[in-house]
């Protein structure tokens, strides 16, 4: 069952790309600060679809419109795919809104950037994380399962909202410089574990090269926690000594001084990143530290950039949104079917009737 994608060629790869965390810390180049006339657009597009009761998976970017802020978001966009593959916006004044308004904000800032895909098998588009990561899955850097990330933050709980980034490139070019050996198993077919979310009649796991390489851009697609929890499957090949030697450097090189960029997200950041070009990690909760009553919140959309690079068909496998992205989490109901009833009405040969998920109503802003 393994097989080779195109060789990597043994050369390091260049560009805005490669970059180092230890450089970049004391710049601020990467960080967006939204002016009072940006927030202002974005109170306007708010209160203009919520006025309208649109659904939410049915928003546009017309239906939320940005007449001077839109340009900048292209220019990140531009930046994830052609730059060094994130941008951290700030100053979103998420104290102001609601959750539910907060969603349709991510939502909409979203449409200006991509498509969004889900994020799992019911067709979650939105994602609200509120628990601690799993504390190992949160120390190994990794790639998200869609082209794009956004993440914005409602409330920070200390260590809990700290993100360390780290360019897929540098990483590439550690492993060159110390390892070069391994550097073929990054384009060699790897197994990944569907954690059950695959349809009816799919395997449990994906098969696909982790990296692919055009030119000078380097796409990477790595998580080590669902490569080996595959290996619950018989089928799947076992894991090589080489293989293990090279997830090991990657970590190692992800997580080094001179590479990471520790991130404090605060509320208001938003982190944009493009998974091909980043890994990142998140802190899991201090398990000895002070309990809060309120813990961290980030809101997470998955998304496929309206100027995507271009990918050979096995790096996704056989996912498809079926909203026009690639990637994600092929969804088996879009909408969840939802059967009303009251205890006079029996739901025995009843139709299902389907609840769309509406952006909530309307909100007052509070002055600035």
């Amino acid at each position: 069952m393994r097989g080779r994608s195109s060789e990597l060629p043994r050369r390091p790869c260049t560009g805005p790309a490669v970059w180092r965390g230890r450089d970049l810390a004391a710049s601020r180049a990467w960080a967006l600060h939204l002016s009072p006339a940006r927030l202002d657009e974005l109170d306007a597009a708010l209160r203009t679809v919520r006025a309208r009761g649109t659904p939410l998976l049915k928003v546009t970017a017309g239906d939320f419109p940005l007449p001077t802020l839109a340009g900048e978001l292209r220019s990140a966009a531009d930046e994830l795919e052609n730059g060094r593959g994130f941008v951290l916006v700030r100053g979103i004044p998420v104290e102001r809104y609601s959750e539910e308004a907060a969603g349709v904000l991510l939502w909409g800032v979203g449409q200006h950037l991509g498509i969004p895909v889900s994020q799992d098998a019911t067709g979650h588009m939105l994602r609200h994380l509120r628990d601690a990561p799993d504390a190992r899955a949160a120390l190994s850097p990794r790639t998200e399962a869609a082209d794009a990330l956004a993440l914005l933050c409602l409330r920070a709980d200390g260590s809990s909202g700290r993100t360390t980034l780290a360019g897929s490139a540098a990483v590439h070019n550690a492993v060159l410089a110390r390892r070069p050996e391994l550097l073929d198993g990054l384009s060699r077919t790897h197994f990944l574990d569907r954690r059950g979310e695959q349809l009816p009649g799919q395997l449990p796991w994906q098969a696909l090269p982790l990296a692919h390489r055009d030119g000078e851009r380097l796409s990477l697609r790595y998580d080590r926690g669902r490569l080996e929890s595959a290996q619950r499957f018989p089928e799947v090949p076992r894991l090589s000594s080489a293989d293990r030697e090279l997830f090991d450097l990657m970590d190692e090189a992800a997580s080094s001084p001179e590479l990471r960029l520790d991130i404090d997200l605060a509320p208001g950041d938003l982190l944009l990143l493009n998974n091909h070009a980043v890994l990142h990690t998140c802190a899991p909760h201090d398990e000895d530290g002070p309990r809060r009553e309120q813990p961290g919140h980030l809101v997470q959309l998955w998304l496929t950039p309206h100027q995507s690079r271009v990918l050979p068909p096995e790096f996704w496998g056989d996912e498809h949104s079926g909203t026009g992205g690639r990637g994600g989490v092929t969804p088996r109901d879009v909408i969840t079917p939802h059967i009303p009833h009251t205890p006079h009405t029996p739901t025995k040969g009843k139709q299902p009737h389907v609840r769309p998920l509406r952006t909530p109503g309307a909100f007052d802003p509070v002055p600035r």
